[in-house]
């Protein structure tokens, strides 16, 4: 089971549910994959828009990898993930949530 409070997201991937987590190797693997030259950077493209499909994808493989996940980006380009485009695109928006927020504001407070 996935921990909000730890900064892991659940995502289903051909059938099977896997927990995802930006660790800092993660977070650095995602830098290098994308070209971002800051971790600044690499946030504020993400809030503004101005990613693609394969940025997406570089997230989700980074979470999976710092959620334990052995699969390559093309394993992850196969897989058929649970609930399609809209349920991996939440979870790559909650992924960098829960790994940027203050535990406090995640859960109201307490």
């Amino acid at each position: 089971m996935a921990n909000p409070h730890a900064g892991e997201v659940a995502l289903s991937l051909n059938g099977q549910r896997h927990v995802l987590k930006l660790t800092l190797g993660a977070l650095a693997e995602l830098e290098a994959a994308l070209g971002a030259d800051t971790l600044v950077a690499l946030i504020e493209r993400f809030e503004e828009g101005r990613f693609a499909t394969r940025d997406m994808l570089a997230l989700l493989l980074a979470g999976l990898r710092g959620g334990g996940w052995q699969g390559s980006a093309a394993d992850l380009a196969r897989a058929e993930v649970g609930g399609g485009p809209v349920a991996a695109a939440q979870a790559a928006a909650q992924l960098l949530a829960r790994a940027f927020s203050v535990p406090e504001a995640r859960d109201g407070g307490l």
